[in-house]
């Protein structure tokens, strides 16, 4: 069998266990090999986010910085129309986040000031962009309502298909189910 365009000529690399070797250590290369003393910090800083440290450092080693805030859909949120009260695991988990921005995106028909009558502790609410709008609509809303905040600084809690698009148009930190977030 002849070699395809890219192969270098080198041997073949079968099986399982070789596969297995040459990524193990290429990702032990590839991972700094961090003190004892950021661990620690880092594993509290995720505590004070209401992360798991693994999800945290994922975050973090993929964007490069820390996170300062969080969107959530008011999908995530589980309130759907106004009057409606935020459920009280979820209102636990948010007045337990520590130094991190909380900001609300109400999605129609909601209007945002019900989102932020029913979670007085965002400390920002928004109209979230249409469930159909295009990815450069939803991009310009994203950043709009960002501001300056940088948006690789920011994780998306949300609870459909559709919203997790906005963390690739939004070029958000990431995206993590509600109902991951919100396990107890």
């Amino acid at each position: 069998m002849t070699a395809g365009i890219g192969h270098n000529g080198g041997p073949e690399l079968t099986g399982l266990s070789w596969r297995t070797h040459c990524w193990r250590a290429a990702r032990a290369r590839l991972v700094p090999v961090l003190p004892l003393e950021v661990v620690r910090l880092r594993v509290r800083r995720a505590a004070e986010l209401g992360l798991e440290y693994k999800t945290y450092a994922g975050i973090r080693a993929s964007t490069g910085h820390d996170l300062v805030a969080f969107l959530f859909s008011s999908n995530a949120l589980r309130i759907l129309r106004t009057g409606q009260a935020l459920p009280a695991d979820r209102a636990a988990k948010l007045a337990a986040i520590q130094s991190a921005g909380l900001i609300g995106l109400a999605l129609p028909p909601l209007p945002a000031t019900a989102l932020a009558q029913a979670a007085p502790m965002l400390t920002q609410t928004h109209r979230a962009p249409h469930h159909l709008a295009t990815f450069a609509e939803a991009r310009h809303r994203l950043r709009e309502l960002l501001g300056k905040t940088p948006s690789d600084t920011v994780l998306l809690i949300g609870d459909h298909g559709l919203e997790a698009e906005w963390c690739a148009a939004g070029r958000l930190a990431g995206y993590l189910p509600a109902e991951r977030y919100f396990a107890p």
